[in-house]
C-alpha cells in the first residue's frame, strides 16, 4: 500500500484566537514582508476569505493574490484583514541586544 502524501496546509490548524496570535507572532519575528503576508492569508483561510472579503470590502480573488507568498499588500490591506479577524498591528520596542 501506498503512503499518501498531501501539502501541509496551516489554515486547517489555526483553530482558536490563541493559535492565531501564536502564529502571526512567529511570522512576524523573521522580519519577512513575504512572509507575513503568506501567513496572514493562511488565517484568513482559516476564518474563510468569503467572509473576510465581505468585512474588509476588498475582492476575494484580490485577497488571495495580496495574501499569498507572492503578494504584496498595502498596509490598509494588513490592517483591513486584521481589524476583520478582531486583531491589530502594533509596535513595540526590541529588547536590547547582548
Amino acid at each position: 500500500m501506498a503512503l499518501k502524501v498531501v501539502p501541509f496546509d496551516p489554515a486547517r490548524h489555526l483553530e482558536t484566537e490563541d493559535d492565531i496570535l501564536c502564529y502571526l507572532e512567529a511570522a512576524m519575528e523573521g522580519n519577512d514582508a513575504r512572509h507575513i503576508a503568506s501567513a496572514l492569508g493562511d488565517v484568513a483561510r482559516s476564518r474563510g476569505m468569503t467572509e473576510i472579503a465581505r468585512k474588509t470590502g476588498l475582492g476575494r480573488q484580490a485577497l488571495y493574490a495580496a495574501l499569498s507568498e507572492t503578494g504584496n499588500p498595502t498596509l490598509e490591506t494588513l490592517t483591513a484583514v486584521l481589524d476583520a479577524l478582531g486583531f491589530e498591528l502594533t509596535v513595540q520596542k526590541r529588547p536590547a541586544a547582548a
